[in-house]
């Protein structure tokens, strides 16, 4: 199923993104995470987390990141899993 969602999502331009914390707890990131501290105290600058054992195209971030990347332009549907 994730790698049709990642074959309809690079033909259409949809933004596939999960939650850092829930990917790193999942083992699905490695990194920590990226604006706040493992230990809950808030970032300035992004910690590095990317990406493990996914399809194609998924991108792992937080609210700030999903904002950034929507920011030029805004969807008409946000679809959460």
């Amino acid at each position: 199923m994730g790698e049709r969602l990642a074959k309809v999502a690079a033909e259409k331009g949809i933004l596939l993104m999960m939650c850092d914390m829930c990917a790193l707890e999942r083992n699905l990131a490695e990194g920590e995470p990226r604006w706040c501290t493992p230990d809950g105290v808030g970032r300035t600058e992004p910690g590095e987390c990317r990406t493990v054992n996914t399809v194609a195209g998924v991108h792992v971030g937080c609210f700030p990141d999903l904002y950034a990347a929507l920011a030029g332009n805004p969807p008409d549907q946000v679809i959460t899993l």
